[in-house]
C-alpha cells in the first residue's frame, strides 16, 4: 500500500537515492534539508521529489505515515523533535532497505575507506553488461534479465545516470557498504543491515573521527560486517593491506585476496597508464583470467575494477561481459570529473575525504595530464579533514601538487579548537617543502585568486566532499569571463 514517507537529510547521497527508489515503488515522498546542492539535488528534481528548505516543523504538514531520519540528523531539527513528541513512525535509511528491498535478493555489498562509490558502480555496470550481452545472444529474456541489477550507490553513475535502480523479482542487489554510522538511535555502520551473500574489502584505514576513537574501532566495524557473511558466501580482500588482511582473518566463508602479491588469487600484472586509460591482465588461480582495459586513470581505479570483475566472475558473470563492461564504464559523478576546459585550463571535480583519496587523486592526475601543471584546490570539509589527527599524512598528499591552495576549515566551530586542523601548519609545511601554498578564506577568495595565475596547460583539482561554495561553476565562469577580458 502507497505511504506518505518523508526523509529529513534528503539530499546525502544515500538518503536521496532512498527516496528515488521509494518514488518508483508508488510511494508519495517528500524531503527536507538544510543546504541542498548538485548532483543529487538534480537527481531529487527531475524525479519531481520536492526539497524543502530549510528544517521545519511545517514541513511534516500534511503528517506523513514514516519518517526516514538521515544520519547527519540529530536532537534539536525541529522536525525530529515533532517526530519524537508526536511519535510518528520514523526508521533509518539503512533499516529501511533492508525491510523493503533486500528480502529474497542476493545481496552483494561493497566495503571500504575508500573506493566505494566507483567499485559498485562498476560492479552494476558489469552485471548489467552481461544482461544486455545475453539478450543479444538471444537467450530468452527472463533468463538473461537473471544478471540485471537492482542497485544502490553513493554516487550518480554515469553509464546509468541515476545512483540507484529497484528491478522486480529477485534478481541481485549491489549496495554500497557505508562505514558510517546509521542514525542518531543507531550508531552502528549502515552496512550492518545489508546481511551481504558476496561483499567486497577494499581498504580499511582510520576515517570518520567524529564518531570512531581510533583505527581499532574502525576495524572492529569491518571485522563485524564481514562477521555477517555465511559460510556459502565469499569475500574479496584487498591484499596490500594490514588492516584488511586482519578483518578478513576470521571470516567463515571463502576469502580471495585480489591486488599486486604474486600468492593472491586474483593478481594484476602488466599495468600500464596511458593518459587517461589503464591496462593490465588479470590472473585468476596464477592462470590468465582476462586483458583489461579501463577508460580511468589511477593505480586506485584498476584495483578497483579488478575487485569488481573478481566478486563478479565468481558469481558466475561471463568474462566477456566483464571484458567489455570495464571497457565502456564511464565513471562516477564527482570522481575526477572534468568540470571544464577554459583556454587550455582543465577544471577537475574529485570528491576528497581523507588525505589518502586526496593522494591517489593526484598521482592519478599527475599521470593522466603528465607535464602539465597541477593545482590542488582543497576545502577540508569531510569530518576526518576537519580534524588534525591526519595533518603529516595531508601534507605528505598536497605535495605532489605543484600549487596548492586552502580554503578555511568549513563549519570550523564545531570542531573543538585541540582537534581542530589549522590550515596555516598546512601551507606553512608545503612552503617549506617548497611547495607553493596559500590560504584563501572561501570560494570567492580562491576564484580571485587563481584565475589571474594560472595558464594553458595547467590542470586545477578542486577537491571537496561538499559543495564549496558553488566554486565548481565559479571558478570555470571565471576564467570565461578572463578570456573574454583578454586577462589569460
Amino acid at each position: 500500500m502507497a505511504k506518505h514517507v518523508h526523509l529529513i537529510g534528503v539530499c546525502g547521497t544515500a538518503m536521496a537515492s532512498l527516496a528515488g527508489m521509494l518514488r518508483a515503488q508508488g510511494h508519495r515522498v517528500t524531503g527536507s534539508d538544510m543546504a541542498a546542492y548538485p548532483p543529487m539535488s538534480d537527481q531529487l528534481r527531475a524525479m519531481g521529489i520536492p526539497i524543502m528548505e530549510p528544517y521545519s516543523e511545517k514541513n511534516l504538514d500534511p503528517r506523513p505515515d514514516l519518517v526516514v531520519v538521515g544520519n547527519a540528523i540529530s536532537r534539536g531539527n525541529p522536525e525530529l523533535e515533532r517526530v519524537l513528541d508526536e511519535r510518528i513512525p520514523m526508521t533509518s535509511m539503512a533499516a529501511l532497505i533492508h525491510d523493503e528491498f533486500l528480502q529474497d535478493r542476493e545481496s552483494l555489498v561493497v566495503c571500504g575507506t575508500h573506493g566505494k562509490t566507483t567499485t559498485t558502480s562498476m560492479l552494476a555496470w558489469i552485471y548489467e553488461t552481461a544482461g544486455i550481452r545475453e539478450q543479444g545472444l538471444g537467450i530468452r529474456e527472463d533468463d538473461a534479465a537473471r544478471w540485471t541489477p537492482s542497485f544502490l550507490i553513493g554516487g550518480v553513475a554515469e553509464n546509468f545516470g541515476t545512483s540507484f535502480r529497484v528491478q522486480e523479482g529477485t534478481r541481485p542487489f549491489i549496495l554500497e557498504g557505508d562505514e558510517y554510522d546509521t542514525a542518531f538511535f543507531d550508531k552502528g555502520p549502515k552496512f550492518l543491515h545489508y546481511f551481504p551473500d558476496a561483499a567486497i574489502l577494499t581498504h580499511v584505514e582510520f576515517d570518520h573521527a567524529d564518531i570512531y576513537t581510533d583505527l581499532n574501532a574502525v576495524k572492529t566495524a569491518f571485522k563485524r560486517m564481514v562477521n555477517l557473511i555465511p559460510r556459502r558466501g565469499r569475500l574479496l580482500a584487498f591484499d596490500g593491506s594490514e588492516n584488511v588482511t586482519e578483518c578478513a582473518a576470521k571470516a567463515f566463508c571463502a576469502v580471495e585476496r585480489y591486488g599486486f602479491k604474486e600468492d593472491s588469487y586474483w593478481q594484476a600484472v602488466d599495468m600500464k597508464h596511458e593518459g587517461v586509460v589503464t591496462t593490465w591482465t588479470l590472473l585468476r588461480g596464477g592462470v590468465e583470467f582476462a586483458k583489461l582495459r579501463l577508460p580511468m586513470a589511477g593505480e586506485h581505479n584498476a584495483l578497483n575494477a579488478t575487485a569488481a570483475a573478481a566478486l563478479a566472475a565468481g558469481q558466475g558473470i561471463p568474462v566477456e561481459a566483464i571484458v567489455e563492461a570495464l571497457a565502456t564504464f564511464k565513471s562516477v559523478k564527482r570522481r575526477l570529473e572534468v568540470r571544464a576546459e577554459v583556454a587550455g585550463v582543465t577544471v577537475i571535480d574529485d570528491f576528497a575525504h581523507h588525505p589518502t583519496a586526496i593522494r591517489e587523486t593526484l598521482r592519478a592526475l599527475k599521470s593522466a595530464y603528465a607535464g602539465r601543471r597541477l593545482w590542488a584546490v582543497l576545502e577540508p570539509r569531510s569530518n576526518t579533514l576537519r580534524r588534525n589527527v591526519f595533518e603529516r599524512e595531508l601534507v605528505e598528499s598536497l605535495s605532489l601538487a605543484d600549487e596548492v591552495v586552502l580554503a578555511g576549515v568549513f563549519k570550523s566551530d564545531a570542531i573543538p579548537v585541540l582537534e581542530r586542523l589549522e590550515p596555516e601548519h598546512v601551507v606553512d609545511a608545503l612552503n617549506a617543502r617548497q611547495v607553493p601554498a596559500v590560504l584563501c578564506a572561501d570560494a570567492d577568495a580562491i576564484v580571485a585568486e587563481v584565475t589571474p595565475r594560472v595558464r594553458a596547460g595547467d590542470v586545477v583539482a578542486i577537491l571537496s566532499n561538499g559543495g564549496f561554495g558553488g566554486i565548481y561553476t565559479k571558478l570555470p565562469q571565471a576564467l570565461e569571463a578572463a578570456v573574454a577580458g583578454s586577462l589569460l
